[in-house]
């Protein structure tokens, strides 16, 4: 059976899942440590201290203010950086069998891809998510895309500029 499990309060999802007119049982985390127990969600002082693991690694000390593209996303969240940046996408799956729970399978960060529909269509692009990826003596930014489809066929039409 399938179950989905998010951090909000169940009352906000439930009126999400009516709407939606969806029937899989929902569940919510908040208020308990399964992000946590997943290493999905951290602390403040793990966060100040560093070495909190995430994606199987142990992260060093980071400051996510001083990154441009975590501010801009805090900012349109109405969070702060390092508020932002405690919580982490993750998802994980069970099996249920003789009353016995097994977790089967796990996957962060850009092992969530797959799920995403649209990282399928950036990652084929010339210049991918648009991130800050050094290229000689620039950095290539600002990728503009445009997916049209005719008839059976999807074409990608892509326009860069590169700074200098």
């Amino acid at each position: 059976m399938f179950w989905t499990v998010s951090r909000a309060p169940l009352a906000k999802l439930q009126d999400y899942k009516k709407r939606m007119g969806w029937a899989f049982p929902w569940a919510a985390s908040l208020g308990s440590d399964l992000n946590f127990d997943f290493n999905v969600q951290l602390t403040e002082e793990q966060q100040r201290k560093g070495g909190a693991e995430y994606n199987y690694d142990r992260e060093e000390i980071w400051r996510p203010e001083e990154s441009a593209g975590v501010v801009a996303f805090a900012s349109m969240s109405g969070t702060d950086p390092n508020t932002y940046v405690r919580e982490r996408p993750g998802m994980s799956a069970f099996a249920l069998e003789n009353g016995v729970v097994y977790h089967t399978y796990s996957a962060y960060a850009r092992g969530l891809d797959g799920l995403w529909g649209m990282y399928q269509w950036l990652d084929r692009a010339p210049k991918g998510r648009n991130e800050d990826v050094a290229f000689g003596s620039g950095v290539t930014t600002s990728t503009d895309l445009l997916f049209a489809t005719h008839e059976a066929s999807t074409l990608l039409i892509s326009a860069a500029r590169k700074r200098i």
